[in-house]
């Protein structure tokens, strides 16, 4: 089997035209769902067809079936792509969480790791979950309870479940250095993470 490989040899998946059947299998069961192609972090999971099935099935709830509406679940991919410096994650999801209905200076600001004004109190909290989580490795008391009030149970259980499938999707894009490609790029930032989106 060939690869692709950026030019200092990191591997971005097989060729689609040598896949084994099992690579083929979960090609097909991505590229036939709602995703449509199987491109970046996806492809290069496909090196391990058994875990790119699972993960791409948790994937397809983040995305699509979570109990969140996706601007709600855009806004917490947004965030989980900047405080990763993800690059093909922004390129990606900016442009769906703007279709989404999220206001362009709210993807402005969290490019640039700054807070947004969100004066809708459930993006209010989705945003503060997921910085927390993210950035603290915890959620503090209030902003736990402020995201229990207006998502639910459900929604915050859902929402740490898209929080840690686009991490697994940032990991993936970092340690593969799977390129940005064309599109809003991610801004580049001089500021340490622990210093991302502090009031």
């Amino acid at each position: 089997m060939t690869h692709d490989v950026l030019g200092d040899g990191r591997h971005l998946g097989p060729e689609f035209d040598a896949l084994t059947p099992a690579q083929a299998s979960v090609y097909n069961e991505i590229a036939s769902g709602p995703r449509g192609t199987v491109v970046g972090p996806l492809r290069v999971w496909l090196t391990s067809p058994e875990m790119a099935e699972k993960a791409q099935a948790l994937g397809q709830f983040a995305r699509y079936d979570s109990s969140l509406p996706p601007h709600l679940s855009e806004l917490a991919i947004l965030v989980t792509a900047r405080i990763w410096n993800s690059g093909f994650e922004w390129t990606q999801h900016a442009p769906i969480a703007l279709a989404s209905g999220i206001p362009e200076d709210v993807v402005t600001a969290i490019g640039l790791a700054k807070c947004p004004d969100l004066p809708d109190p459930k993006m209010a909290a989705v945003f503060d979950f997921a910085v927390e989580i993210h950035r603290d490795k915890q959620v503090s008391d209030g902003v736990y309870g402020r995201a229990m009030d207006v998502l639910g149970e459900v929604g915050c259980v859902d929402l740490t479940a898209i929080c840690g499938y686009y991490t697994l999707i940032s990991m993936t894009i970092n340690a593969f250095e799977v390129p940005q490609g064309d599109g809003m790029h991610l801004p580049r930032i001089d500021l340490p993470a622990d210093r991302y989106f502090r009031r």
